[in-house]
């Protein structure tokens, strides 16, 4: 007898509330079992992450969807963070913002993001792009054991 596995645990960093209802759409039509968790800014996302108050009891996040254009903490500082903590580098970070400028992109992978992707303009190719981030890390490849 095989059992299910645990549901992936998604954080998504995202200050946008349309965006964040479209991600959270195009990731409940998905396959795989996932729980997205949401914050609004830089300073929640790393709360979170630490687990400090409101978020003592928060799930560890198998993967973290990062805007870069956050209140608080800008998304950069937030990656470097993330990546700089030996209890969270672990986590894939899948950047996901607006800026398609090149030294974005470069500092982002630079502080070791797991890929950059660009909001494509139109509700379609949003979902879509959405749509294949869900399918790629929430039913594809091996991620790291949570705690």
């Amino acid at each position: 007898m095989t059992t299910s596995p645990r549901p992936v645990e998604v954080l998504v960093v995202e200050d946008n509330p349309g965006d964040v209802r479209l991600i959270a759409e195009a990731f409940k039509n998905g396959n795989g079992a996932h729980r997205l968790s949401v914050v609004r800014d830089g300073v929640e996302a790393l709360a979170f992450l630490h687990r400090q108050s409101p978020y003592r009891d928060a799930p560890r996040p198998d993967l973290i969807v990062l805007d870069l254009d956050l209140p608080k903490k800008h998304g950069l500082e937030v990656l470097r963070e993330i990546k700089g903590d030996a209890q969270l580098r672990c986590i894939p970070v899948v950047v996901l913002t607006t800026s398609a400028q090149e030294e974005d992109i470069r500092k982002s992978y630079e502080l070791n993001a797991n890929c950059y992707v660009t909001k494509r303009s139109g509700l379609d190719q949003f979902m879509a792009t959405v749509r294949s981030i869900r399918d790629f890390w929430c039913t594809v490849v091996n991620l790291p054991p949570g705690d």
